[in-house]
């Protein structure tokens, strides 16, 4: 983070995001003040809360991909929630503090994964032991004198069936032979402890001994498979074994709550006039009253522990057709200092989405097409006639911004994509005549493009 200057990170989403400069430099000073944030003494850092983010403009235009590639730039904990999928305390539907149970459970199972990837090494090692002497168990003795002469022999003969069945397990030569191994135990309903009313102290230790015993006794059982997927859940068993779960908890809840975004979508949707309140409209309001506290700052109880959500960034966006900033409640609008406005992308700004982007959809495409030996070829021409369409199709239906573009370049390529594996070594030039082939009787009647584009 020391090296994320705020035209370092503008410069990373220039790689991606085409335009909304603004855009970039509102998220990328708020980022930047989460880090001085870090280098400050404890009782300022306290006092310093975060700046989060209202974006305010049409769908389509970058509002998601901006909040998505930041999270992925810091490697922070991030989570994309639409507003409208929660509810006033009190109705039918989700909660907002979901959000940040979301958002812990998230960050708990990727750091998770993190740790298992980090002792991966180790417990295949501790599996293969543990899988050697499954299929080379040693044979007890029946005797003191037979044990007495025979141990080195049974020793040696012991080792060297160990050493041949490792070299037998490196060479995977016997991945279908099955070995009886043990696994956690899968009832789908643990055991129940009844204590009465009426039962004498010895009564209950005796029951509670039962107990401890069922819960001991179901917790482990004998599995016959094969060495291949023995191999897997012995891995899994010994990573557990070495994962500290206190410290994947602690660590978690420390990374969210010092560097969790959680970006609300469609935040128009829950905004209305004061004077137009009924019916539904209360609980939108409702909605907007219950994430006062969280965007505020305060103490949500997960099931990993309570979690404080004071210096959580809070990304906000909406399109705001039929609203505007100021109907949100004047206290959340508070909760936002930096707004920023995204603007309607231009016809030559269509044409850099794809081209510019490394990922763009011509190399998207030109990639899945290549795994086919098929080969795309997008001539100048072509991508221009592409980025006219989907403007074209934007003004006469319904705006929808770049996401127009997803649906011509897949019609355009449709028959392409269908004839692929029947064209193996072919090279296909994608230019402006082809587009317009393949485009001409939707971009001339309104009627199919609205079901088709």
């Amino acid at each position: 983070m020391d090296g994320l200057t705020p035209q370092r990170i503008v410069q990373e989403l220039d790689r991606y995001i085409i335009g909304q400069a603004d855009a970039k430099r509102g998220i990328a000073v708020a980022i930047r003040n989460r880090y001085r944030r870090q280098q400050l003494t404890e009782p300022m850092r306290d006092e310093v809360t975060p700046k989060n983010v209202l974006m305010i403009g049409p769908t389509g235009v970058g509002k998601t991909e901006i909040a998505r590639r930041i999270a992925k730039l810091i490697d922070a904990p991030f989570i994309k929630v639409e507003a409208t999928k929660f509810t006033e305390v009190g109705y039918v539907g989700r909660d907002v503090e979901s959000i940040i149970r979301d958002l812990m459970e998230s960050t708990v199972n990727r750091i998770q994964e993190q740790r298992q990837r980090d002792v991966q090494e180790r417990a295949e090692g501790l599996a293969t032991e543990r899988l050697i002497a499954y299929l080379c168990p040693s044979g007890a003795p029946k005797g003191a004198k037979v044990a007495a002469a025979t141990a080195r022999t049974e020793t040696s003969r012991l080792k060297r069936q160990r050493k041949r069945v490792a070299e037998q397990l490196a060479a995977q030569k016997i991945e279908e032979q099955l070995v009886e191994i043990e696994v956690d135990a899968d009832e789908p309903f643990a055991p129940v402890v009844e204590i009465d009313g009426g039962m004498s102290a010895e009564d209950m230790q005796e029951t509670f001994h039962e107990f401890v015993a069922s819960v001991s006794a179901n917790r482990r059982r004998t599995r016959s498979v094969t060495v291949r997927d023995a191999r897997k859940i012995l891995v899994e068993q010994e990573a557990e074994k070495l994962i500290d779960w206190e410290q994947v908890v602690d660590g978690a809840k420390e990374r969210v709550e010092q560097a969790g975004i959680v970006f609300i979508d469609e935040i128009d949707k829950v905004a209305n006039g004061r004077s137009e309140l009924h019916g539904a409209d209360i609980s939108r309001e409702g909605v907007q009253r219950d994430l006062l506290p969280i965007v505020e700052g305060s103490t949500v109880q997960t099931r990993y522990g309570a979690v404080k959500t004071d210096h959580i960034l809070f990304v906000a966006a909406g399109a705001f057709h039929h609203s505007k900033p100021s109907d949100l409640l004047p206290e959340l609008q508070g909760r936002f200092p930096l707004r920023v406005e995204l603007q309607s992308l231009t016809p030559a700004e269509f044409e850099r989405i794809l081209r510019e982007p490394e990922n763009s959809l011509p190399r998207q495409y030109s990639a899945l097409m290549a795994t086919e030996d098929v080969h795309l070829e997008f001539t100048d021409d072509g991508i221009t006639e592409i980025a006219n369409s989907a403007v074209a199709m934007n003004d006469r239906l319904e705006n929808i911004g770049a996401r127009r573009l997803t649906t011509v370049v897949e019609k355009v390529l449709e028959q392409v994509s269908f004839d692929a594996p029947d064209r193996t070594g072919e090279t296909l030039r994608i230019d402006a005549a082809y587009v317009r082939s393949r485009l001409g009787k939707l971009m001339q009647s309104d009627d199919l493009a609205k079901y088709i584009l």
